[in-house]
């Protein structure tokens, strides 16, 4: 069909339209179809090449596409693509330290804890709550800190330590979760289940006749006090060495509070040795213990309320002078400038002083940073920024002091409490490292005696150090006081059974 023309002067149009013999419609539509799915079909199929080679680009493509010669390539283009394709191999994969098989065993239930106190009277519950469960047989859920003392401190256990490794590195003990399954966490907070503060200084046949009935009924047991909770001494080698494993190898600080000790310590190295003074004089320590040596009146009123402010604080009526001279009080910072220079510290030594804010400031350490100059501590160490995350969480400032306590060349603390019998029993175990133990009742006796002026600086230097010989932390057994344990040595700062060399031991 020929194009229509309006007049006879286009008929040779019309006729030459004819010629061309122009196809149907229909079939013209048909052709254009066919050679647009051929166009579609071949661009579909090359973005999919495209698509596959970008995928797997990282592994081979490098090699292939970028290392192919160009006459376009300068010898920098392909030096660059050469270290892109080199940077783009894939790394060896490190493998991860192999875990300790699972001990398989039938569980009785469930053990919840609650820890109280500072940091070092919670790691050593912890220890003994981790032998508890695994000689009951029992599941551990991941202790509870205490948040409800004096320092106030909401860090949680992860917080504070390495949780995942303290759950692997005691699976072939004792079985550890964070948290107690569903089915088991609906009965607790229906309330099916029991707690209980076990019995203070107790063998594991107490756990074993009394505790372990509890679980098997309640399938839940709450113990909500864990200090002091296991016997010194009168247990089998087994349990003391798990204790100790727990203590040395499993409990390990978060790397954040890791890396923090390391630069404190690394600071320190820089400038020589350094003595790590535990010096027990802070508000609560001198509340606690009702010592006011050296305090004003006022200090003592501030005291005396505190005391009576916190009733776990059972003891409220307390003589100063008479505790003080029992050995039973902190040494304040005179005292111990002193002590330390009758032991012929060096002036020039390093005094990292482990403690919180000492009370009287600046004034009560006037003393000390008089006899010895290079006084620091992490804050003055440290950048703000440094400490921003730990501040108002006691622990974890805790956690950082017993780190550079443990590497320290010597570690003296002022009063036996918690941190200073915990890091006794660690240095102990690191080989003897040198802690000097001071004998308090002695100490303010011949500081009285000097003072007064009955004794020369020579002699009262020269008792001191007599009474100190075998007070350096070297080995000895532990002294054992039955139906006495708070008056006998701690476990864990004489750990005798877990010392590299046994045959060291001396009777002390």
């Amino acid at each position: 069909m020929g194009w229509k023309v309006a007049s006879g002067g286009k008929a040779a149009a019309a006729v030459g339209a004819d010629k061309l013999r122009f196809p149907p419609p229909s079939a013209a539509a048909r052709s254009r179809m066919k050679l647009w799915l051929v166009r579609a079909t071949t661009t579909v199929l090359l973005w999919t090449c495209v698509v596959q080679l970008t995928a797997v680009g990282d592994s081979w493509g490098p090699r292939v596409l970028k290392g192919w010669p160009s006459c376009l390539t300068a010898p920098e283009e392909e030096a660059a693509a050469l270290a892109v394709a080199v940077a783009s191999r894939p790394q060896p994969v490190v493998e991860k330290a192999t875990l300790p098989p699972k001990r398989i065993y039938r569980n009785n239930g469930y053990l919840m804890v609650s820890c109280n106190g500072g940091l070092n009277q919670m790691r050593a519950a912890i220890c003994d709550m981790v032998v508890i469960a695994r000689y009951l047989n029992v599941t551990l859920v991941v202790p509870e800190l205490d948040k409800t003392s004096f320092w106030n401190d909401p860090s949680e256990f992860q917080d504070i330590f390495d949780v995942e490794h303290f759950i692997t590195s005691l699976r072939d003990e004792v079985r550890i979760l964070r948290e107690l399954p569903p089915r088991v966490r609906k009965r607790v907070e229906l309330g099916m289940f029991h707690s209980m503060p076990p019995i203070s200084w107790s063998d594991i046949s107490y756990y074993h006749k009394q505790i372990l009935p509890l679980i098997r009924k309640y399938k839940v047991l709450h113990l909500n006090r864990t200090d002091t909770r296991l016997a010194n001494n009168g247990l089998p080698m087994e349990i003391q060495k798990l204790r100790c494993r727990v203590n040395y190898a499993s409990l390990k600080f978060t790397s954040q509070i890791e890396e923090l000790g390391k630069r404190v310590i690394r600071i320190l190295r820089q400038n020589g040795p350094f003595l790590v003074l535990h010096l027990r004089y802070e508000m609560d320590m001198l509340a606690f213990s009702g010592c006011t040596q050296g305090c004003s009146n006022e200090e003592v009123e501030e005291l005396t309320r505190m005391r009576y402010a916190y009733p776990w604080w059972k003891e409220k009526v307390i003589d100063s002078d008479l505790k003080r001279k029992d050995g039973l009080c902190p040494l304040t910072p005179e005292e111990t400038a002193l002590v330390l220079r009758a032991l012929d510290i060096d002036r020039s030594m390093q005094i990292y002083i482990a403690a919180g804010e000492i009370y009287g400031g600046k004034h009560r350490m006037a003393a000390l940073t008089s006899a010895y100059p290079n006084v620091v501590r992490k804050e003055t160490l440290l950048k703000p920024s440094d400490l921003m995350f730990f501040q108002n969480h006691s622990s974890q400032m805790a956690a950082l002091d017993y780190l550079v306590s443990l590497e320290s060349d010597v570690f003296v603390p002022t009063y036996d409490g918690n941190m200073a019998k915990v890091v006794e029993g660690h240095r102990r175990f690191m080989g003897f490292k040198k802690t000097i133990l001071l004998d308090r009742k002695l100490i303010v006796e011949l500081v009285d005696r000097y003072t007064n002026g009955s004794l020369r600086w020579d002699e009262f230097s020269s008792l001191i150090k007599a009474a100190h010989a075998k007070r350096m932390g070297s080995a000895s057994k532990r002294t054992v006081i039955p139906d006495r344990p708070k008056e006998e040595d701690y476990f864990y700062a004489n750990p005798q059974e877990c010392l590299q060399d046994r045959n060291l031991l001396q009777t002390s």
